[in-house]
């Protein structure tokens, strides 16, 4: 339990209430919020507050990252659930979705208890663990849904796998309406899907087996039919080209209960930034074409994509340090996604308001999260920005275990100066 705190003089940015004005966030000794906006500086300051000149920073609701791969259990040499919670508060996100691909899976109550009980005692900000949505992530027989459920599963996925067996997804989006959960679920079809970068001419330049776009859009369409059919919720955790974007408006003109993210990676960058076969740009999906990019870019902003998700998959060295088709995909995320994302408010390409509900307040929404609001009585879950901060991506300074950012060496404009979770302030530059 922490003292009252006021930080004022702010930019407050709210998605929740549509609310972009200058005021005062007055935190009670409870970690909740009092007031947050103009009127709250009429309130005046609780007794032995910590009052904070916050002049030139934003407040927004702190960030929610829905799709985290962590190590532990299993392969704590790339991540744990400790490091994650630190990269995380430095990237200004204070709650993030664990995903289930670990050793052993996340298929049963006693591991997402373990998460639980781990997060409790070492992580900074709050930790929600995904079950998986089929026992060891085979694909073959469903997990107990209703009983991972009360023990504390946000979500249900299948991980870094699709599911190929329609009959198991109808049954499981089926039961899961049931329980009001969400299946999440990435789209990769098995045959198509093998290569390693996006099919066309640049992969034919390097030699390298393509993805057709059409890897994603067959099995996103299949789900989409499913979600239709069985009424349940679902959501495709990362869309990359214009025609999942128009499958999802489609769905939803037939009144599917769908929604939809995409890795900032896909927002950020093109398949040209490969290089020379740089694997730390080996991502699944792969790196689309530039036009394929600033067409997810105008999804984003016109509200067809639903959220953007840093995809944050540490990666040692063993593993990207081979030749590109055999270097595993992934890059780390957490501490980046903000800073990536505010290039698209620079650019005038996506409005600040918009970004930001599509980092905290909508993944709240879409998983029934206690976060990304800053309304009074809600937990103070607050990132503050410094929106024109200058500063440079460096090895050194990543606070995760693996350093595999595809960043490296960028510079950016705007960062999280500060990290509070339930009002305690646990990261700040």
């Amino acid at each position: 339990m922490t003292g009252p705190t006021v930080l004022k003089n702010l930019r407050i940015i709210d998605p929740s209430r549509n609310l972009d004005e200058a005021g005062t966030i007055v935190i009670g000794a409870d970690g909740r919020i009092l007031a947050a906006g103009k009127d709250a500086q009429n309130q005046g300051v609780p007794e032995g507050a910590t009052v904070k000149d916050c002049k030139g920073l934003v407040a927004v609701p702190g960030l929610v990252d829905a799709r985290v791969y962590v190590g532990e259990p299993g392969a704590e040499h790339r991540e744990t659930i400790e490091s994650a919670s630190r990269a995380a508060a430095a990237g200004g996100v204070t709650s993030f979705i664990m995903m289930p691909d670990t050793d052993p899976v996340l298929d049963d109550i006693a591991l997402v208890e373990f998460v639980q009980n781990t997060a409790r005692h070492k992580a900074i900000v709050n930790v929600h663990p995904a079950a998986a949505l089929t026992k060891g992530l085979a694909g073959e027989e469903m997990t107990e849904i209703g009983l991972l459920q009360e023990a504390g599963a946000v979500a249900f996925t299948n991980g870094r796998s699709g599911l190929s067996d329609t009959l198991i997804l109808r049954r499981a989006m089926t039961y899961a309406r049931e329980f009001d959960t969400v299946i999440s679920l990435e789209l990769r079809e098995k045959y198509l899907g093998n290569g390693v970068m996006n099919e066309g001419l640049f992969a034919s330049w390097l030699g390298l087996s393509g993805v057709p776009k059409e890897a994603e859009i067959i099995p996103l369409e299949r789900d989409l039919r499913i979600a239709g059919l069985t009424r349940g919720k679902y959501h495709a955790a990362k869309i990359s080209v214009p025609e999942s974007a128009d499958a999802m408006r489609v769905a939803r003109s037939r009144g599917a209960n769908v929604t939809c993210g995409i890795s900032i990676n896909h927002l950020s960058l093109n398949e040209n930034d490969i290089g020379e076969y740089r694997t730390f740009f080996k991502l699944s999906p792969p790196l689309r074409t530039e036009d394929d990019r600033v067409a997810m870019v105008d999804a984003l902003a016109d509200g067809t994509i639903d959220i953007i998700v840093s995809s944050h998959d540490p990666q040692d060295v063993d593993t990207k340090r081979l030749p590109f088709a055999d270097a595993a995909d992934g890059a780390i995320g957490l501490e980046t996604m903000l800073a990536a994302a505010l290039r698209l408010h620079h650019s005038g390409q996506v409005p600040l308001m918009r970004l930001i509900d599509a980092m905290s307040t909508r993944p709240a929404q879409i998983f029934g999260l206690d976060a990304g609001t800053l309304k009074p009585g809600a937990r103070a879950d607050i990132t503050l920005i410094d929106l024109d901060e200058p500063w440079i991506v460096s090895k050194d300074m990543l606070l995760s275990r693996s350093k595999n950012t595809p960043f490296e060496d960028a510079r950016f404009s705007g960062r999280a100066v500060a990290t509070y979770v339930a009002g305690r302030c646990v990261y700040s530059v």
